[in-house]
């Protein structure tokens, strides 16, 4: 993705949309949840679409979250590392009452349970899932960094959270 002197973005690397069961989706927000976040998904192995479903049932038999929205599902160009696949991308609003690090957690365990390796940076993989945003919180460690890196900068992350807010 390329920015231009004026500011904006030039939209070169987004393909197309694709909807499935789940992406879009929409329902009304639970009072009882404490926290809000924005879950990054993505994937470049495999049948991804299908990946994309079961992780959203996964989550959802889940109670500890509690999925409000998702945006359509976004196949776009590979960045960083480009020799590969393009990728389908998504973002997943989700309420829950857990904290960033036990959320991380929980996420960590979805990538293994779908098989997701770690050889490389910006590496193919089966499902890549990043915390985006959660509530107003700014985290920086070791294992954790809210606002997630780069997320204003990615179309993979722009594109459907935008067209998500926007509904």
């Amino acid at each position: 993705m390329q920015i231009l002197n004026n500011g904006f973005y030039k939209i070169n690397d987004a393909k197309c949309f694709i909807k499935s069961k789940f992406y879009p989706f929409k329902r009304a927000k639970k009072e009882y949840f404490k926290y809000e976040f924005y879950l990054g998904i993505g994937g470049n192995i495999g049948e991804v679409k299908k990946n994309f479903q079961k992780l959203f049932q996964k989550i959802n038999k889940n109670k500890r979250f509690f999925i409000n929205s998702t945006s359509p599902i976004l196949l776009n160009k590979a960045f960083g590392y480009t020799k590969q696949n393009d990728f389908l991308n998504a973002v997943i609003r989700i309420q829950t009452s857990k904290s960033p690090n036990e959320v991380l957690k929980l996420m960590q365990h979805f990538e293994i349970c779908f098989k997701r390796k770690r050889s490389f940076k910006n590496a193919p993989r089966t499902l890549d899932l990043d915390i985006l945003y959660f509530n107003t919180k700014v985290r920086k460690n070791k294992n954790l960094i809210i606002p997630h890196p780069g997320v204003e900068k990615r179309i993979s992350v722009i594109i459907p959270l935008g067209i998500m807010l926007k509904e």
